[in-house]
C-alpha cells in the first residue's frame, strides 16, 4: 500500500471528515553516481566544520537560521512544531470558484484525496456536489513546513488536489506578450484549419520521454561495449512567407500514410549504435545522482 504524505481531517462547512493525501505523479529520470576519474569507485560526501577544519558526523548536525552575517540562531522540530498551523492537521476548504476561473499557471503538485476511515460518506457526498456543480474548493494545509493553498477537484474516480503558488510566486514576464494586429484574417483561418487537421483525443499513453530512453539505451550500449553514435540534428529552417507554410503544412495533412510514417518514426527515434571491438565487461552498477 502506497504512503500517504499527509493525515488529517477534510473541513467542509460544520462537515469534517478524515482523509489521507496520495502523491499522485513524479518525474522519472536517468540519474548517475559521482565516481573517482582514476579507479571508478564511488565518493563520499563529507560534512566538514568550517571553525576546526574537521569531519564531523551528521548526528552532530542541527539547523541554523542566519539573521546576520555568519549569525545564526538554532532551530530545533520542537521549535517547529509549536509554531505549525491548525492547517497541519486540519485541510479547511474556504471557498468555491469556478472550475474555468483557475489558471492552471497556479497549479504545483498533484495528490489524490482518499477518504480515511469512517470518512467514506462525506467524502462521496463532496466528490458528488464538485463533479455536479462544477465548482473547485480551494483549501488550506500545511504539509512539508510549508502552509499551502491548494484546489480540490473532481477527478474520474474521486476528489484530485494541487498544491499552487501564491501569486507572489507568479513571475511577470515583460516579454510574455502578443500583438494581435499582427494577425492577418486568412492567415488565421489557414491557421484553424491546420489546428483541426491535428485535432485528436488527449491519450497521454503514447507520449514518451525520447530522451530518456536514448540515455538508457546509450548506457546499456556502453555496458556491452558497444559505439554510440550521435543522433541527428534536426534542422529547422527560419518561416519567411507563414501563408505559404501553412498551406505546405495543410498539404502534408492531406497525405495520411506519409504522415503516419512520419509520425511512427518520430515515435519510434532510436539512438544509433556501432559495434565496436567487445569489451571486457563491467560488473552492472546503478545509473545514479
Amino acid at each position: 500500500m502506497a504512503s500517504s504524505v499527509w493525515k488529517g481531517h477534510l473541513t467542509f462547512g460544520l462537515v469534517s471528515f478524515p482523509v489521507r493525501l496520495f502523491s499522485a505523479a513524479r518525474s522519472e529520470t536517468v540519474s548517475f553516481n559521482l565516481l573517482h576519474k582514476d579507479d571508478h569507485s564511488r565518493i563520499r560526501q563529507v560534512t566538514v566544520c568550517q571553525a576546526e577544519d574537521k569531519p564531523i558526523p551528521r548526528s552532530d548536525l542541527v539547523k541554523g537560521y542566519e539573521y546576520e552575517k555568519d549569525h545564526y540562531v538554532v532551530i530545533d522540530d520542537e521549535d517547529i512544531k509549536k509554531v505549525a498551523p491548525k492547517t497541519a492537521k486540519v485541510m479547511e476548504i474556504l471557498e468555491f470558484v469556478k472550475a474555468d476561473q483557475v489558471d492552471p499557471i497556479y497549479l504545483e503538485s498533484s495528490y489524490y484525496v482518499a477518504p480515511d476511515e469512517g470518512g467514506e460518506k462525506p467524502y462521496a457526498l463532496l466528490f458528488q456536489a464538485l463533479r455536479e456543480s462544477q465548482y473547485y474548493a480551494l483549501a488550506k494545509v500545511a504539509m512539508h513546513n510549508r502552509e499551502h493553498i491548494i484546489v480540490l477537484r473532481p477527478g474520474a474516480k474521486g476528489i484530485l488536489s494541487h498544491t499552487m503558488f501564491y501569486q507572489d510566486e507568479i513571475r511577470q514576464v515583460d516579454e510574455f506578450r502578443t500583438d494581435t494586429s499582427l494577425v492577418k484574417e486568412k492567415e488565421l483561418d489557414m491557421a484553424k484549419m491546420l489546428i483541426s487537421s491535428l485535432e485528436a483525443d488527449f491519450e497521454p499513453q503514447k507520449y514518451h520521454d525520447t530522451y530518456r530512453d536514448n540515455l538508457q539505451k546509450m548506457i546499456e550500449a556502453k555496458i556491452e561495449g558497444k559505439k554510440v553514435v550521435a543522433t541527428p540534428v534536426a534542422q529547422v529552417a527560419p518561416v519567411i512567407d507563414i501563408m505559404e507554410a501553412l498551406k505546405k503544412s495543410l498539404a502534408e495533412r492531406r497525405k495520411p500514410a506519409q504522415a503516419a510514417t512520419a509520425s511512427a518514426s518520430a515515435e519510434q527515434e532510436e539512438l544509433p549504435l556501432e559495434t565496436a571491438a567487445p569489451k571486457k565487461r563491467a560488473p552492472k552498477k546503478r545509473a545514479a545522482s
